[in-house]
């Protein structure tokens, strides 16, 4: 029984990889006869919180030091990692930047999924767009800056064009769910996807300008999505902005 109980937690770790590949780690126990519980979850958690610290730091020093100031060795030591751990989930310092920045966009889409099935698909899309700007975890001009570092930084182009393409992707897949559309036959998942994004660009974009004569940024976003949902009509006196 000694030897038994030995060679126990090898065999919940072989059988952790096992069930890792088959992507049933996040729902399966085993439970051995000597009492030894392996909770397969517990380890892809424990990757994720490390996976996201050290993506937060590298988010951390780009806002302050731009991404030329940031290494590898000070976004591992804020996250209390070593540059080997570092390695083991980044390629480099520019994929972990972007992974900050698609992490915030696919908790946005989890939060699509978990929004009211009878809601109106464009108040989810706006309800959703003004949380990003209120979220008081995240000060809007660091969003502002982050997407400006993504956008004009010539060393993240190509794997930001990538990013901008997996993200499109589930965004849209999202929206097509939650209006019962196909996305590889219907436009109308991929419209409602870029006329919430260009609404959110757009607004922030015209906010930070100083040029509108809206109180807050989600005043400007609300009036966004009611000109869309107007259809989008002209002006019916010239503007005063």
């Amino acid at each position: 029984m000694r030897g038994s109980a030995a060679i126990l937690p090898q065999l919940c770790e072989s059988i952790h990889k096992i069930a890792h590949l088959c992507k049933i780690a996040e729902h399966c126990t085993f439970c051995t006869l000597g009492g030894v519980n392996c909770e397969f979850g517990l380890r892809d958690r424990r990757k994720a919180a490390t996976r996201k610290a050290l993506a937060d730091a590298a988010a951390h020093f780009v806002l302050t030091h731009g991404v030329e100031g940031v290494t590898a060795e000070a976004i591992a030591e804020r996250a209390g990692v070593s540059v080997r751990t570092f390695h083991n989930y980044f390629s480099s310092k520019e994929e972990a930047v972007l992974a900050h920045f698609e992490d915030q966009i696919n908790t946005w889409i989890d939060d699509l999924h978990s929004r009211p099935a009878d809601e109106p698909i464009l108040n989810s899309l706006e309800e959703l767009t003004l949380k990003l700007v209120d979220d008081p975890n995240r000060p809007l001009e660091d969003t502002r800056a982050m997407i400006e570092i993504v956008d004009y930084t010539p060393s993240l182009l190509v794997q930001k064009q990538e990013m901008h393409q997996r993200i499109g992707e589930r965004i849209t897949a999202a929206i097509a769910e939650r209006t019962a559309t196909d996305p590889d036959r219907d436009l109308y998942p991929h419209l409602l996807a870029h006329a919430g994004a260009a609404i959110c660009r757009g607004a922030l974009e015209f906010w930070f300008c100083g040029n509108s004569d809206a109180q807050s940024p989600a005043e400007v976003i609300r009036d966004g999505f009611a000109q869309l949902r107007a259809g989008l009509p002209p002006p019916t006196a010239p503007s005063t902005h």
